[in-house]
């Protein structure tokens, strides 16, 4: 069975920031790192994804260091075996106006070889 990208990030970032909850669904903990696909493609055992990975903290302060270690952990995933490109798009400060949780959120692209 071939790894899924959104399984691969999550592992990962769980292991490398271990004091904080990674998760793919939103979660009700002040600080917190939500990790959501949002494009990609596959062809010939390559697979192109996007990620936005959203830093969420009690304060805007604190979403935008948890963003800084998310942007450190990820230069590092280069690291890994199916890994073989690893490029961040953008950050920025994305609060919800909605929840009125602070956010920051880094988008990646990455190439895998499946």
């Amino acid at each position: 069975m071939k790894m899924l990208a959104e399984k691969l990030i999550l592992d990962y970032l769980s292991k490398v920031l271990p004091d904080i909850l990674v998760t793919l669904e939103t979660s009700t903990d002040s600080n917190y790192v939500l990790i959501e696909r949002v494009g990609g493609l596959e062809s010939d055992g390559v697979a192109r994804v996007s990620f936005a990975i959203q830093s969420y903290g009690k304060t805007l302060l604190e979403a935008c260091a948890l963003n800084d270690r998310v942007k450190s952990a990820m230069r590092n995933i280069i690291n890994l075996n199916p890994v073989s490109k690893v490029d961040l798009d953008s950050d920025y400060n994305w609060t919800d106006e909605t929840t009125k949780k602070y956010r920051y959120q880094a988008v990646y692209d990455l190439v895998l070889f499946l």
